[in-house]
Order: structure tokens, then C-alpha cells, then sequence
């Protein structure tokens, strides 16, 4: 296992420690302060041993060019989780929140090699068909239904996060992947559900994924599900399950983030007026990666790091939230490219989805500020609470404020294009993140979200 650190360099008042001397990156008090927890790990260099979640020890890489390291280095560091040490010898708890994470699944995460090589090339060839101009399109209307449903008078004011950012990327997924109703709705609870650790959430996810490309095998159809199905790879149908595990939870959950914490940026009253919108999602991913500890990595032999000895297949997890903020990066940071950020990772597993991630947030986000011309945040952006989860970096509400706008009548709303029945909602989501339930005196409106969505699109 990794060395301990040395309890006698652990000042007062600094994080909670396990009973082992391991910073805790997980509960309230490291949700409340996660900078204050990655500036306290890096008194102890590059890296240093945390527990991700309760009796989960993993080494956290918190520097910049450390995590660029272990992601270039694919030789000496792999994805296959199967090589973890404590799992294999029976330390991690069976209920432990870290394995829906962490666990080994058959898709180019978990992949090395020729077998990575394969999985992946399907799934950026199945994301090569998909149209820019589309995709933009795509998230307008989707902006603007959502924003028809919370600006209407007289209401004057709404929560981005629950009314916004977490449903937004659901329906233009929906379209994507080919998801209809009674499916997108589990789908989008596993998915919720795995990043917030409920447990069963993992079951939830296959099972709606099973029955969708069972689905997709009676009737293909133009969407990215059936293009990883039809893929010259050839891929299996538990591969294009776990291929879709990984796009859809890679997808919504991180983009959700970025929605809520550029919008929240750029409403801000110390946000410089005149900037453009690239500027604020650009800013968020690189102060607030929406996956903030993640990609594990397995030494393939005993590597020493600054002094640290870390043992061969000893989980290594990058923190790009550390990272991206790493205080001997700041000094040269005016020089890097803009998209230097580590948000997307880096290396032979970076995010093959980057640049339709990037196109969505900005044209969500430029949707929000042109269909509501005076909003403006209730409190400064620096008062805003985050999720007090180690593995993502979300706000938990986006409180805003704007003139109430008067809704065209069903009958005068100009005709929008229609499109394909496959939907999904955000409903089954909880906590503080959920959606507010709608007021007893409004009317019960019948199908999931998706269905409403295009009853709308379709003046109805």
C-alpha cells in the first residue's frame, strides 16, 4: 500500500484525517472547502495518500505536471481496475460508494492497449456524425423550453441548477442517444445516482440500458446507440452497454456542472463585462473541473513519487480540480492555450466528447442570457454552496433573478421543428439538487419530461 504520512507534519485545525493520518476527501467538511483540502495536500508534495470515500484508500496526484505524467505515461500507468490491490484482498467495503466509480467495466476507461485502441475508435467515430450546427440547435430549443417553463409571470425568478443545468443536458442526450420515455427516466436516476453514491444506482443504469439497446436491435435508428451497435468494431452488446455507461455519465453529470458554475461566473458582479461566453466555460473548467477526482490509475511496478513510494497496482487518482488550480501553474498560466485545462484529462484516455461538451455549454449558456436580457444572480457567486462530492464539482444551487416574460399562447407560438420521440427526465433526482415540485394549484401534466417537451415543440 501507499506510505502514510508522517502524523507529526499534520498542523491543527487542517482537514479531517483518517485514523490512518489520510486526509478525508469526502462528507461536509470537504465539500464545504475543497481548495482548503487540495492546498493542504500539497504541503506533502506532489501527491499524497486520501480516502476517497470511507475505508478507500487511494494517492491523489494534486500537482500539474504530475498528473500530465501519469496520463502520458500509459506504459507504466494502466486503467484496468482489476489490478487493485485492496479490492482483490478484500478491503473495500462491498458497499462502498467508490465501486460504482472505480469498478472494472469493459469500455475504453477501463481499457489498455489494443483493447482500449478498439473501443475507442467506436466511440469517436460514432461521435465524428454528430453535426455541430445540430447539436446547437438542438440545445437552443431545449434552452428555450426549459426557459419557457420558469420565466412566465409572475414568478421572476428561478434556481439554474434544478430549472436548468441538470434537465438542459438531458434532452438534448435524449435525441442523441435515442432514449425513449420510460427509459431516458431510469437512465438519467442511474447516472444521478452513481455520482451522488445511492446505492443500487449501478442496477438502475444496466438495466435501462439493456432494455435500450434491446431496443436498438429490433429498430435501429439514427442515433449514436445504434452507431456504436453498427460499428465496424463489432462491438458486443455488454460493450456497447458499458460504452454508454461511460459517454451518458460523462456527459450529463460533468456538463450539468458546467452549465451552472459558467453561468454563475459570468452573472456575477466581479465578472468583466465584454468578455464572451467561451470565456466563462473556459474559466469554470479551469478553476472548477466538473470531475474533480477521478480517472484511477494502476502503477505496473513501484514508483516513486517526490519521495513517496507508491506500490504497483495501488490505486493513483488524478485530482483535476488540484491540478488545473496548482499554485506553480498560475504563474505561467497567462501563457498556456486556453483549452491547457486538464478538465477533459489528457494523454491516450482524454474525453473524446471535449469539443460537443464545450459547444452545449456555450450555447446553453448564451441561451439562458439572450432569452432573459436582465438576469442577474440574488447572491454574490463566492456564497455559493458545492456538492460534497470527492469525485465532482457542482454547485448546488444557482439562485437567479430577471423581469418575468409573457409566454406566447399555444396558438401563436411559431411552429418549431419537429423531433424524434426519445426523452428522459430529471425527476427522479433528490436532495438538494433535485427539481422543485411544481405548486398544488398548478395543473398535472401527463408523460415524462421529454413527452411535454415535444408537446411543446409541437404548440400543443
Amino acid at each position: 500500500m501507499q506510505q502514510p504520512l508522517d502524523a507529526s507534519q499534520i498542523p491543527p485545525g487542517c482537514p479531517a484525517h483518517s485514523s490512518h493520518g489520510n486526509v478525508q476527501l469526502h462528507g461536509p467538511a470537504f465539500g464545504a472547502d475543497p481548495d482548503g483540502h487540495y492546498a493542504h495536500l500539497r504541503t506533502f508534495g506532489p501527491s499524497a495518500p486520501v480516502d476517497i470515500a470511507p475505508d478507500v484508500q487511494v494517492e491523489l496526484i494534486t500537482s500539474y505536471d504530475a498528473a500530465l505524467y501519469v496520463l502520458q505515461n500509459p506504459q507504466s500507468f494502466v486503467r484496468d481496475s482489476r489490478r487493485w490491490n485492496a479490492l482483490n484482498e478484500g478491503r473495500v467495503p462491498p458497499d462502498s460508494p467508490a465501486l460504482p466509480m472505480m469498478s472494472y467495466r469493459p469500455n475504453a476507461l477501463f481499457s489498455d492497449g489494443a483493447a482500449h485502441a478498439r473501443l475507442r475508435q467506436a466511440v469517436t467515430d460514432s461521435l465524428a456524425t454528430v453535426n455541430e450546427l445540430q447539436l446547437v440547435r438542438q440545445t437552443q430549443q431545449s434552452a428555450d423550453y426549459l426557459i419557457s417553463q420558469f420565466s412566465s409571470e409572475p414568478r421572476g425568478q428561478a434556481e439554474v441548477m434544478a430549472d436548468y443545468a441538470q434537465p438542459l443536458p438531458l434532452l438534448v442526450f435524449s435525441e442523441l442517444f435515442g432514449c425513449p420515455p420510460e427509459i431516458g427516466d431510469r437512465v438519467i436516476a442511474g447516472i444521478s445516482g452513481i455520482f451522488e453514491g445511492t446505492p443500487g444506482a449501478d442496477e438502475v443504469l444496466g438495466g435501462a440500458l439493456t432494455e435500450l439497446i434491446a431496443l436498438k436491435r429490433r429498430r435501429p435508428a439514427a442515433d449514436l446507440t445504434t452507431r456504436l451497435m453498427e460499428h465496424s468494431a463489432q462491438l458486443t452488446d455488454e460493450e456497447v452497454l458499458h460504452q454508454l455507461v461511460t459517454l451518458l455519465s460523462g456527459g450529463t453529470a460533468p456538463l450539468t456542472a458546467v452549465i451552472g458554475t459558467s453561468s454563475a461566473l459570468y452573472l456575477d458582479e466581479e465578472w468583466q463585462d465584454g468578455l464572451p461566453v467561451e470565456d466563462a466555460v473556459s474559466q469554470s473548467l479551469w478553476n472548477y473541473a466538473p470531475i474533480a477526482n477521478y480517472a484511477a490509475h494502476y502503477p505496473t511496478h513501484d514508483v516513486e513519487l517526490s519521495g513517496r513510494v507508491v506500490r504497483a497496482n495501488d490505486p493513483v487518482l488524478i485530482s483535476f480540480a488540484a491540478a488545473n488550480t496548482d499554485p506553480k501553474l498560475t504563474e505561467h498560466r497567462q501563457q498556456l492555450s486556453a483549452k491547457a485545462h486538464l478538465a477533459f484529462g489528457a494523454g491516450p484516455h482524454a474525453c473524446p466528447a471535449k469539443d460537443p461538451a464545450f459547444v452545449i455549454a456555450v450555447a446553453a449558456v448564451e441561451a439562458l442570457l439572450n432569452r432573459l436580457p436582465d438576469v442577474e444572480m440574488r447572491v454574490p457567486f463566492k456564497t455559493l454552496a458545492w456538492a460534497p462530492s470527492p469525485w465532482s464539482r457542482s454547485l448546488v444551487t444557482v439562485p437567479i433573478r430577471f423581469s418575468p416574460r409573457t409566454v406566447p399562447s399555444m396558438a401563436t407560438r411559431p411552429a418549431q421543428p419537429q423531433a424524434p420521440q426519445q426523452p428522459g427526465t430529471a425527476e427522479q433526482r433528490s436532495g438538494a439538487q433535485a427539481p422543485r415540485p411544481a405548486s398544488a394549484s398548478a395543473p398535472q401534466q401527463k408523460g415524462g419530461m421529454f413527452s411535454r417537451f415535444l408537446a411543446w415543440t409541437r404548440g400543443e
